[in-house]
């Protein structure tokens, strides 16, 4: 026995065999009648095409600007790199390129807290602040990072070279520095927030491991 349900496939195949079923029959478009996509009301096949285009249309207008939010916060993000580089590039003398790597964060990318340690420096840089000891945990940790950290404050001892010894940070990435593709760091560069959201877990990495590309070229010159 043929069911409602078998003669409504046995249409289904036929009209998706059939693309051009309503170009010989026109006159089918203007009774037939399907429910609208928001309202639910019966309207013509033709309205319903209507609708759907519309929201696809929609669809594609919040797509499009989507993408050019997107691009704008690229080309800000861009125009900051360039800024920020320009300066290390700028500095007259090597010992001013530290201080430079973290005013340029937190006055060009609005970092409110940087910090920035570097060990192997060669003797006459010594005395830089950035080169003040540092726990041999907090080495291999740096050496160990295969891309920059981004998450929560977990009591990691380099939340401790920040202001007020990291009290106040609840986000914060670390940034490895190394020379080119050698496995070892020369250093880190800490940046903290007290908003937990600044520096998330589930933020990509690219951006920050572009910093630490110019940052580690600019800094290499102070290592032995």
């Amino acid at each position: 026995m043929t069911t409602k349900s078998d003669n409504d496939q046995v249409i289904a195949d036929y009209l998706r065999e059939n693309p051009d079923f309503f170009v010989s029959h026109p006159e089918l478009l203007a009774i037939i009648k399907v429910p609208g996509l928001h309202d639910g009301r019966a309207i013509s096949l033709h309205e319903r095409q209507l609708e759907v285009l519309r929201e696809k249309l929609r669809a594609m207008e919040r797509k499009l600007a989507e993408l050019v939010h997107i691009g704008r916060e690229n080309d800000a993000i861009s125009d900051k790199m360039l800024r920020w580089t320009r300066q290390m590039l700028l500095a007259s003398d090597s010992s001013l390129i530290p201080q430079v790597v973290v005013d340029g964060m937190m006055s060009v990318f609005s970092v409110p807290q940087v910090a920035l340690r570097l060990w192997g420096v060669r003797p006459e840089f010594a005395g830089l602040a950035c080169a003040a000891p540092v726990e041999e945990d907090a080495m291999t940790l740096a050496g160990s990072m295969k891309q920059p950290y981004c998450g929560p404050n977990a009591e990691f001892r380099a939340a401790g070279w920040l202001v007020d010894a990291g009290a106040s940070t609840r986000s914060l990435a670390l940034i490895p520095l190394r020379r080119g593709a050698e496995p070892g760091a020369f250093g880190m560069l800490v940046l903290g927030s007290a908003d937990p959201s600044r520096f998330e877990a589930e933020m990509g990495t690219a951006f920050l491991e572009r910093i630490a590309e110019l940052a580690s070229a600019a800094l290499s010159r102070l290592i032995d």
